[in-house]
């Protein structure tokens, strides 16, 4: 059995993530696993529309019904369920507890890279981003949901990386690969 390395990819609302995560797949030929995709598909099952209030609601339900680790659960089985893949990339890890779920499940063949930007370069993205959109109050709202409700900050703090998107998509990309180097 082929032994999965697992990297994942943290960072607020807004910060770079879905590109990170993009230019890795593809560079790198490898699958991913995003943590938000639970949610849209328990929404789509609901028949409710993809706004920020039903994704945040949806969310907390969740957690609510099947504890603090159902996301972090899901994305175990979803990784285990690629086969044998040498690597595997994860999407939006948010919360202590899923960072902890992870950790325990691949030890040292899980590590995480945090995409880092200023808020006010990130609510300018969410702000011009084609799907699903925020104001400067909702991504604030969505900030201060996400650090206080998912302790999200822990993961990002404890990140073996950090790589600051301050600059071009070309930029992030060679900080990207310089990483990638690192951690394969």
């Amino acid at each position: 059995m082929v032994r999965k390395k697992c990297i994942a990819f943290l960072g607020m609302p807004g910060s770079g993530k879905t590109e990170a995560i993009s230019y890795a797949q593809e560079k790198y030929s490898c699958p991913k696993v995003y943590f938000g995709q639970i949610t849209f598909d328990e929404m789509r099952k609901r028949k409710l529309e993809p706004t920020q209030a039903n994704e945040r609601l949806v969310r907390e339900e969740l957690r609510d019904t099947f504890g603090e680790d159902y996301y972090a659960q899901e994305i175990v089985r979803r990784i285990e369920g690629l086969g044998d893949v040498p690597l595997v990339l994860i999407e939006s890890l948010y919360s202590w507890t899923e960072y902890e779920v992870l950790k325990k499940r691949f030890g040292d063949q899980f590590c995480t890279v945090t995409i880092h930007a200023a808020p006010a370069v990130r609510y300018a993205r969410l702000a011009q981003r084609k799907e699903r959109p925020l104001g400067q109050e909702e991504a604030e709202s969505r900030d201060i949901a996400q650090l206080k409700r998912l302790d999200q900050g822990m993961p990002i703090a404890l990140s073996d990386r950090v790589i600051e998107n301050d600059s071009t998509v070309d930029i992030l990309h060679e900080r990207i690969d310089a990483v990638m180097r690192y951690m394969l």
